[in-house]
């Protein structure tokens, strides 16, 4: 078994890689760019080696500057995380020439599969089923027009290197193509150093179910179950789950016997992935093979019991797998829920700062769930342009899939992330939706069920009799402890006044106390909203991010954040200022004239920090609805800002080469 090994990564995964290693005695090297000098991962490991500045392209991408600090730091092996150098080949060969191991599949099995226009061929030629498309290298612009308008619409423009939703577009016209093909290039060139793409047909509504393969250097290949990746946004994965809830045990075994085949045909020697699309029917093609461990493999070590990366260490090491596939049995369920630094409410577009608070909920077994968080930033952490935006992976197991779901609701309203935008509440709101529930998805479903972007949840009425409850229970511990403080009761006197009015945005609740309160911990019974008296009791203290507690019952975890006379109590994907006061109070409040919102109609603003590509029009220019204003760069993708109405461009702020911040004005409208 190896001593020491380097991990070619940053983030979560090398803090991923680093815990097995820890756990099987190995020693850890990390390598880190200017932006990674503080990074979790680097604390973490026992040895760290800087490999230049904070582009990927000059640190993390270059395989001499990784086989250095091998050199330096006598590192047996190199585990390459996911993404960057982990599906090169060259590198792969690099490593050998010095004597290190490769962490990973052999060079043979990372060109046939690594490359998604050649494993499309292999698999053309092995006789697997794959989506129809052209899989020759596409010139230019008018060369992809013409091979689409041959597939029919609409097609996917991909990246023939990576993945992550990068370097990919859907094209339902010649005119989608030609903008799609220039910025997946792009992306494509950015992310990977490579910028081959090759088209294929786009099915419609499919579901995106892959399935991991294990494999040893002995001839041993087995398949450990599936995992469904259908929530996607952008073709980038956003919530994964295992099993599916899809598949019956003939199309998992098909399908798994269909992987192992693929596998053993390049003689695969690690963990992978083989993914396909599935229709209505549950026909399953092949899209395409990941020759590395996945971001989602979580969700497969939970319901397997099995650590993946600790197999590709030993399938490394040259041992022989100690699983067969009878031995592999999936256990209850799955949820990956991947926490991004974006926006949801614009669109989902980057976010970039310090994390001035970061509270993840508590790690380990309760009851019948497991909670686990794979991540690579702690409170204090600087979210950077230039890397993916991922936060964390939360993720939670259970029984059942219903059970999973509450299971990860509960632990994402007890996820504080303070200092920058996040998609927790479209998490959050994700998992209360009537069809994610069902288990009715597919690939376009948030783009069905949310096609003009995510708004904020608005709350129903029972949900506005919770975020009430919530809101006086805060109150009243806050109010006991002021006066305790000051002198002017004695601690727990239970001087508190019975009628109270929450104001939750716009609405007006009345709330009593039916009896005297217990106030630590509290223990009430409350009338909501004119309502049957419900106990509600919490050991909440004054100070605390996080309300736990029971509302008739219930068990209920919400986000408190203090705001001026009131808090901010997020829940389930809503977010709500709340304003508890007495009956008077109340009423002169509503008297109070109501603040407008800033008119920004005629400005376009930079939605997030980043940098500008280009300014598509001039002064003076008549632009029409849909026409591209400008393309601003941020965390390795570039976003096509367009215009929403037709207008008069009567100045332009910025210039290529702006680095922006968010709201900053762009250019004015007349």
């Amino acid at each position: 078994m190896f001593k020491k090994i380097l991990i070619a990564n940053r983030g979560e995964i090398a803090c991923r890689v680093i815990k097995t290693a820890k756990k099987m005695g190995i020693a850890t090297v990390a390598v880190f760019s200017d932006a990674d000098r503080d990074a979790v991962h680097v604390e973490m490991a026992d040895e760290a080696v800087h490999i230049g500045p904070a582009p990927a392209a000059e640190s993390y991408l270059v395989p001499e500057k990784i086989i250095q600090a091998c050199r330096d730091t006598g590192a047996e092996a190199v585990h390459p995380g996911y993404g960057f150098l982990s599906e090169r080949a060259s590198f792969c060969e690099a490593l050998e020439a010095e004597g290190i191991v490769f962490i990973g599949p052999k060079p043979k099995a990372i060109r046939a599969m690594g490359d998604k226009i050649e494993s499309k061929k292999f698999a053309n030629a092995a006789k697997v089923s794959t989506v129809p498309g052209w899989l020759g290298i596409i010139e230019d612009p008018a060369h992809a027009e013409k091979i689409a308008g041959e597939i029919g619409y609409p097609v996917m423009i991909k990246a023939s290197a990576g993945g992550g939703g990068k370097g990919m577009r859907i094209a339902w016209n010649a005119g989608e193509v030609r903008d799609g093909f220039d910025r997946a290039r792009s992306e494509a060139k950015s992310s990977f150093g490579d910028d081959r793409l090759f088209i294929e047909k786009f099915v419609v509504d499919p579901r995106h179910i892959e399935i991991q393969v294990l494999g040893d250097a002995h001839g041993n290949c087995i398949y450990l179950g599936e995992r469904e990746c259908s929530i996607q946004r952008r073709n980038q994965k956003v919530v994964e789950e295992a099993p599916s809830s899809f598949l019956d045990e003939a199309t998992r075994r098909a399908m798994g016997e269909h992987s192992v085949a693929l596998a053993r045909a390049v003689d695969y020697q690690s963990a992978g992935t083989v993914e396909f699309i599935v229709d209505s029917e549950k026909n399953f093609y092949f899209l395409e093979m990941n020759t590395r461990l996945q971001v989602e493999h979580p969700v497969t070590e939970l319901i397997t019991g099995i650590d993946l990366v600790e197999q590709m260490i030993r399938v490394a090491a040259g041992e022989t797998l100690s699983i067969a596939q009878e031995d592999v049995g999936l256990n209850g369920w799955a949820i990956e829920s991947r926490l991004y630094a974006e926006d949801p409410y614009r669109n989902f577009l980057p976010s970039v700062g310090r994390l001035t608070r970061y509270r993840p909920p508590q790690e380990g077994r309760s009851d019948d769930t497991i909670v686990r968080n794979d991540t690579g930033v702690t409170e204090g952490s600087e979210i950077s342009i230039f890397y993916d935006p991922m936060i964390a992976k939360l993720c939670t197991w259970a029984p059942t899939r219903a059970e999973a779901i509450d299971a990860m609701s509960d632990a994402l309203d007890s996820f504080v992330v303070d200092g920058i935008q996040h998609n927790m509440p479209f998490l959050a709101a994700l998992m209360r939706h009537p069809r994610w529930r069902s288990g009715d998805i597919s690939t376009s479903f948030i783009a069905e069920e949310y096609p003009d972007g995510f708004e904020p949840t608005v709350p129903g009425e029972a949900d506005k009799a919770v975020l009430a409850a919530v809101a006086t229970a805060v109150e009243l511990v806050r109010r006991d402890r002021l006066d305790r403080l000051s002198g002017r009761l004695a601690p727990h006197s239970g001087d508190t006044k019975s009628d109270w009015v929450v104001r939750l945005g716009d609405d007006y609740l009345p709330v009593s106390l039916d009896g005297k309160p217990s106030l630590s911990p509290f223990d009430a019974r409350l009338k909501l909203n004119g309502g049957e008296p419900v106990e509600v009791r919490s050991a909440w203290r004054s100070g605390e991010a996080v309300w736990h507690g029971e509302i008739g019952g219930r068990r209920i975890s919400a986000q408190i954040r203090p705001r001026l006379n009131g808090i901010n109590i997020a829940w389930q994907g809503m977010s709500v200022e709340a304003l508890v006061m007495l009956p008077k109070i109340a009423a002169l409040e509503q008297l109070m004239p109501k603040k407008l919102p800033t008119d920004t109609s005629k400005l376009l603003l930079c939605p997030m920090p980043g940098l500008v590509v280009s300014i598509s029009v001039s002064e003076g220019q008549e632009v029409k609805a849909g026409e591209t204003l400008a393309i601003v760069e941020a965390m390795k993708m570039e976003n096509v800002l367009r215009a929403d109405r037709d207008l008069v461009v009567t100045s332009v702020n910025a210039k290529p080469g702006d680095s922006l911040a968010v709201d900053a004005v762009i250019m004015e409208f007349a």
